[in-house]
Parts: C-alpha cells; structure tokens; sequence
C-alpha cells in the first residue's frame, strides 16, 4: 500500500466537500476509499440505459455519504457488487 500511496494525497471522503472547494484537486494526484453503505435497485434513464446509485461513506461520519453513479461499461461489469465493500 506504501508503495501505490507514495506521492499522492489521501482525502476522506468525509472530507472531500471541504476540500473541493478549498483546493484545486485537478492539480495534484489524490486517493479516497469508500465503503458501498447502500444501493439503490439498477434504474433505467430516459434514454433506455440501466445506471445504479451508490452511496459511499468512509466510516469516520456517517452522516457524510458520497453518491456514485455508475453507467455504461461500469455499470455492467460492477453492478453487482455486494453493498460493504470497499
């Protein structure tokens, strides 16, 4: 893990409001982890295409959750992925 982390910045996600607004997060190589603390059914857009929502907290504030939308190629291969994975 050393190894992948070196030279790039973890930001919580429970941080990552913050810091979006204060920091320029395009300039710099930066890492978050999520945990999946639920999932909402696949659902169909207006254009026909399946998509699925997760949301995604990082266990420190569990008020603090991230929405995910996978579509596409994304939502086909993790679709499936079991809710508390990281």
């Amino acid at each position: 893990m050393d190894r992948k982390m070196a030279n790039r910045k973890l930001i919580r996600l429970s941080q990552l409001k913050s810091k979006l607004a204060t920091e320029n997060l395009e300039e710099m190589d930066w890492v978050t982890f999520g945990v999946i603390v639920k999932k909402v059914t696949p659902q169909s857009a207006n254009n026909g295409r399946t998509f699925s929502i997760w949301r995604l907290n990082d266990l420190r504030d569990l008020n603090q959750c991230v929405s995910l939308f996978l579509f596409g190629d994304v939502h086909k291969e993790h679709w499936k992925t079991d809710q508390g994975t990281v």
